[in-house]
């Protein structure tokens, strides 16, 4: 499943939670997240209203009065800390991480001595942390964005009036499409500004799609000029006539093969899809080795030089090739007290795939002192048997 925003209207954390929660993520799954976090209490309250005639879901953050100030440092242990899981907090951890860097330069201070103000309050918190669960609930292949309306004008910060759109968010934006739009007030923030640069793979029109679901998410104002919402638009790609991914392939027989494995997993952490080794014989009977890697289009140009740095090819070919995957999602469940992630595969919402991560498996069984295909049955056993969410 892909994703699509429709960010005509701007773009901000509580936006996107009632998009989520109108395009069907449970509230459970939004409010589960932020209690994890060890912060104040904290209420997501759901509301039917209207845009311009528009009906759409506005999530109020409800928080207790709180003294408390709180730098990066402290956001990211709390986040650290949290009983998230895994995807949730990376998330959550990378649009703090963006918000701090954007912060430290319109202030010219180090990362770490940032104080959020706004953005670190309560309510930013459970916005990033319930958008980071809501989107890793979806398990969207991709999710891209229209051209960000972010407003004109003045507003008031912390440290006084700041012009709008406010430095943080043209930083946080740097590379995407906007605009002013006609409202001469803040339609960007900050938070949404950092949400849109650590989830969305590109920006354009609405990409070609068998369609399955809309939801919009309101803003605190209602505006004449424009219906203050942001749509999230859900469905399957269709084939466009473009690859949906590309394999690139080189020969390799004079690299020392102690190298593969950091190249390999250097290949993944830049974006690869997949990437693995296939022992072959070349000319003259020498051993090698073909490296192959599984990528989208737009991360193929830096995934190559990846591999022409890091090994000793001289040429790289590309073939075009469809790829389909299951929709994916990952939750935990115990054995015996130990916590093990477990990957799903799904099917228009049914599990077909369930495969315990075989870390989180060998430390389970070397801490219970059983086998480990003891452990990897009993994990597998609980993946299949957890309840739809």
């Amino acid at each position: 499943m892909i994703g699509w925003l429709d960010c005509s209207a701007g773009m901000s954390g509580d936006m996107l939670l009632g998009a989520l929660v109108d395009a069907g993520v449970p509230l459970t799954v939004l409010q589960s997240a932020v209690d994890a976090v060890d912060v104040e209490p904290v209420t997501l309250h759901v509301s039917d209203v209207v845009r311009s005639g528009i009906g759409a879901c506005k999530v109020d953050v409800q928080v207790a009065d709180s003294a408390a100030t709180r730098s990066w440092s402290d956001v990211r242990g709390l986040l650290e800390a949290a009983t998230l899981d895994e995807p949730v907090r990376a998330l959550a951890l990378d649009v703090f991480a963006r918000l701090a860097t954007a912060e430290a330069a319109v202030h010219r201070v180090a990362v770490d001595d940032v104080h959020f103000h706004e953005v670190g309050a309560l309510d930013a918190i459970a916005d990033v942390v319930g958008c980071a669960a809501g989107l890793v609930h979806l398990g969207l292949t991709s999710l891209t964005a229209s051209t960000v309306t972010v407003g004109s004008g003045t507003t008031r910060g912390a440290h006084g009036p700041l012009p709008v759109p406010p430095p943080a968010v043209l930083a946080l934006l740097s590379g995407a499409p906007v605009q002013a739009g006609p409202v001469a007030k803040e339609m960007t923030t900050p938070t949404g500004a950092a949400l849109l640069a650590a989830t969305v793979s590109g920006f354009g029109p609405l990409p070609p799609m068998s369609l399955l679901r809309t939801g919009s998410g309101a803003g605190g104002r209602d505006p004449a000029e424009v219906a203050n919402v942001l749509r999230l638009v859900l469905g399957e790609p269709l084939d466009s006539g473009a690859a949906d991914a590309l394999l690139l392939e080189t020969n390799v027989d004079d690299l020392d093969p102690r190298v593969w494995p950091g190249v390999l997993q250097a290949l993944l952490g830049a974006g690869a899809h997949d990437a693995w080794l296939t022992p072959i014989l070349m000319k003259k009977g020498r051993p090698a080795h073909t490296l192959s890697v599984l990528c989208a289009p737009s991360t193929a140009e830096a995934l190559r030089e990846l591999v022409f740095r890091q090994t000793s090819t001289l040429g790289i070919r590309s073939v075009p090739v469809g790829r389909a995957v299951l929709d994916r999602s990952e939750r935990v469940v115990e054995v015996d007290g130990q916590r093990i992630r477990v990957k799903l595969g799904l099917l228009r919402g049914e599990v077909v795939n369930a495969m315990p991560e075989w870390e989180d498996v060998a430390a389970a069984a070397a801490a219970l002192g059983r086998p480990a295909k003891d452990v990897l049955r009993a994990a597998h056993a609980a993946a299949t048997a957890l309840p739809p969410r």
